[in-house]
């Protein structure tokens, strides 16, 4: 942390800006932290806590913006390139469209304090079609809460972040312990999910083709084919597989009860 300390110091708002967009855009740097000690600086006298948030506030908007309308172009691509390093992608989008469907638009406002949905908050909204002015709003707002209570937080306890980096500073051989169990922890705990979620290789799955055939023969009549599409619902312009109904992904406990026991029941997603 005195590092980041020190580069902020020097580099002052460009370092900051860089970061918080660099954040906004899914790269995995510590926004948060930069802001925290940024706001710690600016209690000494050498940056301007304004400037300081007014900097963060329209990077992040500005990196979300591009997230925005590469969601609106390409849609679900996006997601799931995103989504990509995660132990299971598909939590990862549902997740992530789960928040948009029990609060909208509200979503955007804490968005950006809890990781993972961060980033995938701005290209869900684009890929939802979701207004740009409305957008906009909601983004900003949430971006000046996470900027302010950081930033601020970073002002308030400028002293209590001082000790700490003076003390990492006499003790850099713990720090360096910490840092390396903190990455054992962290590999074993990628590990374990990945453990965890290989149980999903062994679903049954069947190719779009063979599908196409099965619904074209005599078969069809005992098939019943389920849209599960995590948002496609509130796509005007989406198309569905025909003779397929619609069940809410976010409801499956209750739709599950509605569905026939006597035939045979193929599910596709996104």
């Amino acid at each position: 942390m005195s590092d980041l300390i020190s580069s902020i110091a020097h580099h002052g708002y460009f370092f900051l800006a860089i970061v918080c967009l660099a954040e906004a855009l899914g790269v995995p740097l510590p926004a948060a932290l930069a802001m925290l000690t940024a706001g710690a600086v600016a209690a000494y006298g050498e940056l301007n806590l304004y400037i300081v948030m007014a900097v963060g506030v329209l990077a992040l908007v500005a990196g979300d913006v591009v997230l925005y309308f590469m969601g609106k172009v390409s849609g679900w691509a996006l997601l799931g390139f995103l989504c990509r390093l995660s132990a299971n992608p598909e939590t990862c989008i549902l997740r992530s469209a789960e928040y948009f469907y029990r609060r909208g638009k509200q979503t955007l406002l804490f968005a950006k304090f809890i990781p993972g949905i961060n980033t995938m908050s701005p290209p869900l909204a684009g890929s939802m079609k979701m207004r740009l002015s409305d957008f906009l709003q909601y983004d900003a707002a949430g971006a000046v809460l996470y900027v302010g209570a950081y930033s601020v937080a970073g002002y308030i306890f400028s002293d209590f972040l001082r000790a700490i980096t003076r003390g990492l500073r006499s003790a850099g051989f713990v720090a360096e312990v910490i840092f390396a169990v903190g990455m054992v922890a962290y590999i074993i705990y990628r590990v374990w999910l990945y453990q965890k979620y290989r149980q999903l290789d062994v679903i049954p799955r069947v190719q779009a083709e063979e599908l196409a055939k099965r619904l074209a023969s005599d078969a069809a009549a005992n098939m019943l084919v389920v849209d599960v599409r995590s948002h496609g619902y509130y796509d005007a312009d989406s198309e569905r597989i025909a003779g397929s109904i619609r069940i809410e992904p976010s409801n499956l406990v209750e739709e599950v009860k509605n569905l026939p026991k006597d035939r045979e029941i193929y599910l596709y997603c996104t």
